[in-house]
């Protein structure tokens, strides 16, 4: 550990949201501090950081002062601009580099890399026009899904297109941007595998993790996965090949679909802790917070143990608008404390009171200021003597949140 940044040195963080503030969390008992660059003052990162940059990633200028004062420097999600870290990676260690963020960003890039690693997906073709798109399309085959190559999270800038007819309004709904057309396929289920690799090519993952969407977002995870031996040795070996052909140091997520025959598809990787690995904090001997914190600082990664089987489940911001709107209409009938109840409907939050009653789960809060529908708020972790019954835990609860009953 001759490289190693040890306990007491600084670690600085690109973004400021809520994977940057569990990252900092991680690192409070080992006495590490954080600083965090971010374009918006008092961020979920920045309320728990030691000290919080504000301005914008393009402020070159900001983001080396920012380099200047940390000893390694990691980032809290993939769209951080290439010149940003490229301006961090000349003073100190930049965890991962830029080749993967380079790769994560642009999805051509990302489907690309797979196939020059023999990693399987679904058909895909590059699509720069519209008259390419038809080709691709006459190609591929229909139902298929034109993604905008760049900019695109939580099913946005995508859109499903059922027929060849559909190719001219999808073309105008991505803003006629450079594209990727992905073939339709029919799986069995979204898995993913949080890996990490630290200095010295040491991998260790989280097992597979099985996910649900609504809405095109997270909305639960499992883990362990259920599945035969086999898939999880092909996801073990497909990681392996993308956390050691792009170099990573630090945390990764790689996204499949598991298709009903056994094969497993990549679909993404995300460079950084993910969504689906939250319930490692308290399911796991090591979080996937503190893996990316010992890999980002040249330690060895830590033991990924599930101490027992665990369920997460996303709170999102329509959890707020509900409490919000149920307060709008007692406001409006009850006169009498017309004042008092309007003050509470503008600062209204869900009740807690049926979480923190049950001690088999886990709240955890993101800080944000404002809540909307989509926007990652929060999260409930369940741990149970079985995969099930932590999920029917978290699920519950969240019924409860959202009724009030």
């Amino acid at each position: 550990m001759k490289h190693a940044i040890f306990p007491g040195s600084t670690i600085g963080v690109l973004g400021s949201g809520q994977l940057g503030r569990m990252l900092a969390l991680a690192a409070r008992p080992f006495s590490y501090h954080i600083h965090v660059f971010s374009p918006e003052a008092n961020s979920p990162a920045g309320q728990v950081a030691d000290r919080e940059f504000v301005a914008a990633y393009d402020d070159l200028d900001a983001v080396r002062e920012f380099a200047q004062s940390v000893n390694v420097v990691t980032y809290e999600f993939e769209n951080v601009p290439l010149a940003t870290a490229e301006a961090c990676a000349a003073i100190v260690p930049l965890r991962p580099g830029t080749q993967v963020l380079r790769v994560a960003q642009n999805r051509l890039c990302e489907k690309n890399f797979f196939a020059d690693n023999r990693l399987p997906t679904v058909p895909f073709a590059s699509v720069h026009s519209l008259a390419e798109l038809q080709a691709s399309l006459a190609d591929i085959g229909c139902p298929a899904v034109l993604k905008t190559a760049v900019s695109g999270y939580d099913g946005k800038g995508q859109i499903k297109i059922n027929h060849p007819d559909e190719a001219v309004a999808a073309w105008q709904a991505v803003g006629e941007v450079d594209c990727i057309l992905e073939g339709w396929v029919t799986f069995e289920r979204e898995v993913s595998m949080v890996a990490a690799r630290d200095v010295n090519g040491r991998i260790a993952h989280y097992n597979l993790i099985e996910n649900s969407h609504h809405n095109h977002i997270l909305d639960v995870s499992v883990a362990p996965a259920n599945v035969p031996p086999q898939v999880l040795r092909q996801a073990e070996a497909m990681v392996q090949t993308v956390l050691t052909a792009l170099d990573v140091v630090g945390a990764l997520c790689v996204e499949f679909f598991l298709c009903s025959d056994g094969r497993l598809l990549l679909n993404e990787i995300a460079p950084r802790p993910h969504n689906s690995g939250h319930l490692t904090i308290e399911a796991c001997v090591t979080s996937q917070f503190e893996q990316q914190m010992r890999t980002v600082c040249g330690l060895p990664v830590g033991d990924t143990s599930y101490l027992r089987p665990a369920a997460m489940a996303n709170l999102l911001g329509d959890l707020w608008d509900v409490q919000r709107r149920d307060a709008e209409a007692q406001r409006k009938k009850d006169e009498r404390n017309l004042r008092q109840s309007a003050k509470s409907a503008d600062n209204i939050s869900p009740d807690w009171t049926a979480v923190l009653n049950n001690p088999q789960l886990k709240l955890h809060l993101y800080g944000k200021k404002s809540a909307h529908p989509g926007r990652k708020m929060g999260h409930l972790t369940a741990l149970a003597d079985s995969v099930g019954e932590a999920e029917k835990i978290v699920r519950k609860a969240r019924r409860r949140l959202e009724t009030g009953d």
